[in-house]
């Protein structure tokens, strides 16, 4: 019985062992944004916005990530329920051990958000808003569309959710938040336009960000990719699955994820290797 027990003890002591050195293991997932199907063709259909998502969703099956996030503007007519069958369809073929989170863009609750559109948005995908812990880091989505009309029956709501949930995570490896509109491209005390979030809205989050200690901004919403940085928070915008509107092709990003950085790249669809390989 004590050699029993004693195996049983050295089990556990080795699996403990284990998990702490796979939390500090580097490890990937993708960041997709802007599917938008329905884009090309002016709502008129949504065939080039298949062919290029059901190849992304071949580049996952392959590559294998930890995790995937879409941040927004799933489809592009927020009423279309054949677009939304269609985005539901192709993101089911994503191999059901790889987790996928979304976060809601413009195009999904509409420009101006209304309690019926974030009604309709909840009854299509459950939540709105996401908090996990992987590894030891802490992940969160929000919905931006809320913070850049100050919808304030949302928006209030959404913040004490962040708020609490980057305080429960206080020795969290790292803090990354997802979110569909950048909160600016270019200066953080620019002006707001339609690629970006209201100042005031903006610092309030930029502020909780910054004192809670968030590494990384993941964001669509441009259909090209930008990165700028602020207080030593990254903020980098993906460009789109779907239409692009700069120089980045269609495409997805890959974030490497290490215990003391977070690097990432962005693929385009005909570029993306074999494998993802991770240093140290």
């Amino acid at each position: 019985m004590k050699n029993k027990i004693l195996i049983f003890l050295l089990f556990i002591t080795f699996s403990v062992i284990a998990q702490q050195e796979n939390s500090t293991a580097p490890y990937f997932f993708i960041q997709i944004s802007d599917t938008q199907f329905g884009m090309f063709e002016n709502n008129k259909g949504f065939e080039k916005e298949t062919e290029l998502y059901e190849e992304t969703v071949k580049h996952i099956n392959r590559l294998k990530p930890d995790f995937v996030v879409i941040t927004g503007d799933l489809i592009n007519k927020p009423d279309s329920r054949e677009q939304l069958a269609e985005f539901k369809r192709i993101t089911s073929k994503i191999a059901s051990d790889i987790p996928v989170y979304l976060t809601p863009g413009n195009h999904d609750v509409k420009n101006e958000p209304d309690r019926f559109s974030i009604k309709q948005y909840l009854k299509d995908y459950q939540y709105q808003w996401f908090s996990f812990e992987h590894k030891g880091s802490q992940y969160i989505g929000v919905n931006s569309s809320v913070i850049k009309t100050n919808f304030l029956k949302y928006e209030r709501k959404q913040f004490n959710f962040v708020k609490r949930e980057l305080k429960k995570s206080k020795d969290a490896i790292h803090k990354v938040v997802f979110c569909h509109y950048p909160f600016f491209n270019s200066k953080f005390d620019e002006e707001e336009g339609y690629s970006n979030i209201g100042l005031e809205n903006r610092m309030k989050y930029l502020d909780l960000f910054a004192n809670y200690g968030v590494d990384a901004v993941f964001a669509g919403h441009l259909h090209d990719n930008n990165e700028v940085s602020y207080k030593d928070m990254q903020f980098i915008t993906t460009c789109a699955v779907g239409k692009p509107l700069g120089d980045a092709p269609s495409g997805f990003r890959v974030i490497k994820v290490y215990p003391d950085r977070i690097d990432s790249i962005y693929y385009g669809l005909e570029k993306v290797p074999e494998a993802i390989t991770l240093g140290k």
